[in-house]
């Protein structure tokens, strides 16, 4: 069992920075876990925004954020992280992290692929 808590949403001017971070607890070994970031705006739907491998070796991302946006994990201190850069106001949502435990070096990009989800944490860009 592991818990997800994010942190680090905020309100930000359009072409700002924020770093989320995700922090895991509960028994369990970080390492053996592969996490994904996903994203649900107002009215839409939940949409996959960024994954990682369990060794951090891997990630991949959603198209609208790639050269923006990058995720990184320490796994010595149960923490993933989400660097957003030039924010848009399509950006605006709560972002969730969720993990999935993995035996390998695998990515997930499906919400249904993952486990544990933290409770989200709200990121506002202004237009």
């Amino acid at each position: 069992q592991v818990q997800l808590v994010e942190s680090g949403g905020g309100l930000v001017q359009a072409g700002g920075s924020l770093r989320l971070s995700c922090a895991a607890s509960g028994r369990t070994s970080f390492n053996s876990y592969a996490v994904g970031w996903f994203r649900q705006a107002p009215g839409k739907e939940r949409e996959f925004v960024a994954a990682i491998s369990r060794g951090g070796s891997r990630t991949s991302y959603v198209d609208s954020v790639k050269g923006r946006f990058t995720m990184s994990r320490d796994n010595a201190k149960n923490t993933v992280y989400l660097q957003m850069n030039s924010l848009k106001p399509e950006d605006t949502a709560v972002y969730y992290c969720a993990a999935r435990l993995v035996s390998t070096a695998a990515i997930y990009t499906t919400g249904d692929e993952y486990t544990y989800w933290g409770q989200g944490t709200q990121v506002t860009v202004p237009s």
